[in-house]
């Protein structure tokens, strides 16, 4: 999805915000919303926004950011309008370095002067809070505990709505309390003690008035638990702010028969059920927003042309579509996307890849897919100069997949680990199995390679990536080669548990049941 920097004409006071995916969830009503303001600084400059303290300016490289280098004090810059009174703020917020113990970085609704405003803060020692400053006196409206740490990006939003007030980390548990101190003002960032960098900021508000919150005191800290029959694997990890991947359950089911309510539902900021009913035929790779499960009906759910593009997304469940001939990749789960889960689906055609995990993504599983005479089936890291964004991450499960004469990258893994590859059946692919490049770390086990005359790439590398680890055990070799095996790699239990079936039983329980239709 493509954000530029837009403003409403003046006059929404006393309009509801409809909260960005998450800041929908307890509030009654069924507002619509409307974005009054974005910027994702890809224009490459912070017109509009007004600095106070600190060292600001929109980055050069490739992803445009509104950056703050400064750590020796506070500071604070602010857009939007005086006269907004009603909305969420939403942002993308990536702390860099905390300058001492109880720093923080923050994100500002109704915002009156560099002093007086709401805000929503992450803590360094930990904590989330919900705050009110006042010509520079702050008070704690709600806090609890989450873990923050430099390098990582949050998805912050605050909610203000009479005198209610709710901000989430991640789409998370929220935080909220009553406060009439201001009743309209502007947006802003803000870092006390530290530097960081702000992106995607949206403000969304609504044509309808809110009826009282059914949750007017914080709630647990921990997220609701992931419903019978979530993922198993990295997916369904407790990570970022999220416990487990649960798409958009709690939210509204829709139906897409057709290209414009497809498009108009994955770009939705709502949590929403998408049920994928008759073809759909699309271009290019298409943005899916935050909280969202889209599911195909049957065997009718059809992508055609087009795919899916996750970009700094979370909490996505696809499910039990048919997807052929992507004009580039069919699934693209990029940019800091986490929590993403790909499960019952079959790929045929892509031009690029079927599925790829690149730039950062996290916390994902791919379960119960049919590649079916695909290309590149799977890659994870999408180039040897990609350490920097991807070290650390690309924690991807792989499991009960059928590569059905499928050529390569199943997966082609660099950077990753641990990358967990179990109970895959691997039948007649062409060019390689599993290849575990430039430091990446895989384990595969209880998989079953059939007429594979090479199950395993990793010390040796390949193509023009440097050597990988790569742990196998209990794999069943049918007519195919040595399995490259190098080095160590951390256990996925440290992670996650599971049961592995034994590999014998691959061929016959990946054919009855990977591939969309077999829900």
């Amino acid at each position: 999805m493509t954000r530029t920097r837009t403003a409403l004409v003046a006059g929404l006071a006393g309009a509801l915000t409809a909260a960005l995916t998450a800041a929908l969830v307890g509030f009654a009503g069924g507002a619509q919303a409307a974005t009054a303001f974005t910027d994702n600084f890809e224009d490459g400059d912070s017109a509009g926004w007004t600095a106070s303290g600190g060292t600001w300016s929109v980055t050069t490289d490739a992803s445009r950011v509104l950056r703050q280098s400064g750590t020796s004090s506070d500071a604070r810059s602010r857009a939007g309008s005086a006269s907004w009174t009603d909305y969420t703020v939403s942002a993308r917020v990536r702390p860099t370095a905390f300058n001492g113990s109880n720093r923080f970085v923050a994100l500002l609704a109704r915002a009156q002067s560099a002093t007086s405003y709401y805000y929503v803060a992450l803590r360094s020692n930990n904590t989330v809070e919900l705050k009110k400053l006042v010509n520079g006196s702050a008070s704690t409206l709600a806090s609890t505990s989450v873990t923050v740490s430099a390098g990582t990006t949050y998805t912050l939003s605050l909610q203000a709505s009479g005198s209610m007030l709710r901000s989430t980390v991640n789409g998370g548990s929220a935080l909220t309390a009553t406060d009439t101190a201001y009743t309209a003002g502007g947006i802003g960032a803000a870092t006390y003690y530290a530097s960081a960098d702000f992106d995607d900021v949206v403000v969304e508000t609504s044509t309808t008035t809110p009826t009282t919150p059914a949750v007017t005191t914080p709630p647990p800290s921990s997220p609701p638990p992931v419903p019978t029959g979530g993922p198993i694997g990295f997916a369904g990890v407790n990570a970022l702010g999220l416990n487990g991947t649960t798409g958009g359950a709690g939210g509204r089911t829709v139906t897409a028969t057709n290209a414009s309510e497809f498009l108009e539902y994955i770009d939705s900021t709502e949590t929403l059920i998408i049920r994928v009913q008759g073809q759909i035929n699309i271009t290019s790779k298409q943005g899916v927003r935050p909280n969202k499960t889209i599911i195909g009906v049957g065997t009718s759910g059809h992508i055609d042309g087009g795919g899916l593009d996750f970009y700094r997304s979370y909490n996505v469940i696809v499910r039990n579509l048919f997807f052929t001939n992507a004009e580039d990749d069919a699934v693209n789960v990029g940019q800091e996307s986490h929590h993403i889960w790909i499960d019952h689906n079959t790929f045929r055609g892509a031009v690029d890849g079927s599925i790829d995990i690149v730039r950062g993504a996290d916390y994902v599983t791919a379960s119960w897919n049919h590649f079916d005479h695909s290309d590149k089936s799977m890659l994870i890291s999408h180039s040897d100069g990609a350490s920097s964004t991807d070290v650390g991450r690309l924690k991807v499960t792989i499991h009960h997949n059928f590569f059905d004469n499928s050529r390569q990258r199943h997966p082609r893994i660099r950077f990753g680990e641990p990358v967990h590859v179990f109970n895959n059946y691997f039948l007649n692919n062409e060019l390689y199995g599993v290849a575990s490049v430039q430091q990446a770390g895989a384990l595969v086990e209880n998989n079953y390679f059939e007429n594979m005359p090479f199950p395993c790439f990793s010390a040796s590398g390949y193509a023009d990536s440097g050597p990988g680890r790569l742990v196998h055990r209990n794999n069943a070799f049918v007519n195919s080669g040595t399995c490259e095996a190098a080095g160590t790699v951390v256990e996925p239990r440290t992670y996650y548990n599971y049961t592995a079936d034994s590999a014998s039983s691959v061929p016959s329980s990946v054919r009855a049941g990977a591939g969309y239709g077999r829900l």
